[in-house]
């Protein structure tokens, strides 16, 4: 961890481009809500395979627009070259200089990957078309990637995308912090050097908890999720529980040298404005 320790402290929120006109409303009142705190940067996802891309270039446009640094997520999977360097044009026409480069999930019905098979090989293309105009963040897994044949392979995996031109990274959530710290000792010792941040997700839903953690792979430790079933509807207790186990996790991340914290808002305030204040940013 101790190279961690010497970069800036950097705080981040992530957001999911809305569906509908309320949708959109809910999260321009998100958006004014944590922007006073004045977050170094708002993330907006991109579904698989391009799914949400129209609803992602408004979200970051508007971002932008109203005085803020967007970090738009390109996923490559089922894409094309040629589709790619449109898009990041598209970016560099916005003003958009800050990028989450992911390999991406498969749209259900496709069998082929596309032009790019994985995350190292869009780093570099965004690198060959772009130079230096964008910082690019990549995904870091601490409790590895559910697709990995191995740890050892996972973190072979993730110092390509860091030699094909990475900049930082942003984990997976967690709710094991010694997995965050032997991940980041292990890549320190495979010679990487970038800020790896750690994504927080607050605890507000346990079945909706347990249903993503199934599918990105996140372990919730069982003694966590035994207490959080044991609340069944009373949903203050569950929440309340959930704000202190996910506090004490970011109070040791960052007592342990972690280079910044970035907020899964699932699109609501609430929750990581609660965490903040606890935490003392």
């Amino acid at each position: 961890m101790e190279s961690q320790k010497s970069y800036p402290k950097v705080y981040s929120f992530e957001f999911f481009p809305p569906k509908t006109p309320e949708g959109a409303e809910k999260l321009r009142s998100t958006r004014e809500t944590l922007g006073e705190l004045r977050p170094k940067f708002f993330s907006v996802t991109f579904g698989a395979g391009g799914s949400t891309q129209q609803g992602t270039f408004e979200t970051v446009a508007e971002i932008q627009k109203a005085g803020f640094e967007a970090a738009p997520h390109l996923s490559c999977v089922g894409s094309t070259r040629e589709r790619v360097r449109e898009i990041l044009q598209r970016y560099r026409d916005e003003g958009i200089s800050h990028i989450v480069a992911l390999r991406g999930d498969m749209p259900s019905g496709m069998r082929e990957a596309g032009e790019f098979r994985f995350a190292n090989e869009l780093v570099e293309f965004i690198r060959r078309e772009s130079g230096d105009h964008f910082f690019i963040e990549v995904a870091a897994y601490p409790e590895f990637h559910p697709q990995a044949r191995s740890a050892e392979d996972d973190l072979r995996n993730f110092k390509r995308k860091v030699d094909a031109g990475a900049n930082g990274a942003i984990t997976q959530y967690f709710y094991n912090p010694d997995a965050y710290y032997r991940f980041v000792e292990d890549c320190e010792k495979l010679g990487v050097d970038i800020p790896v941040v750690p994504g927080i997700m607050p605890i507000t839903n346990c079945k909706q908890l347990a249903r993503f953690s199934d599918m990105c792979g996140a372990e919730i430790p069982r003694w966590i999720r035994k207490r959080l079933e044991g609340f069944g509807d009373d949903i203050s207790s569950l929440r309340a529980f959930g704000m202190e186990v996910t506090t004490e996790l970011c109070r040791k991340l960052l007592d342990a040298g972690a280079p910044g914290l970035h907020f899964y808002t699932m699109n609501q305030a609430g929750p990581t404005l609660e965490l903040w204040k606890r935490l003392g940013l």
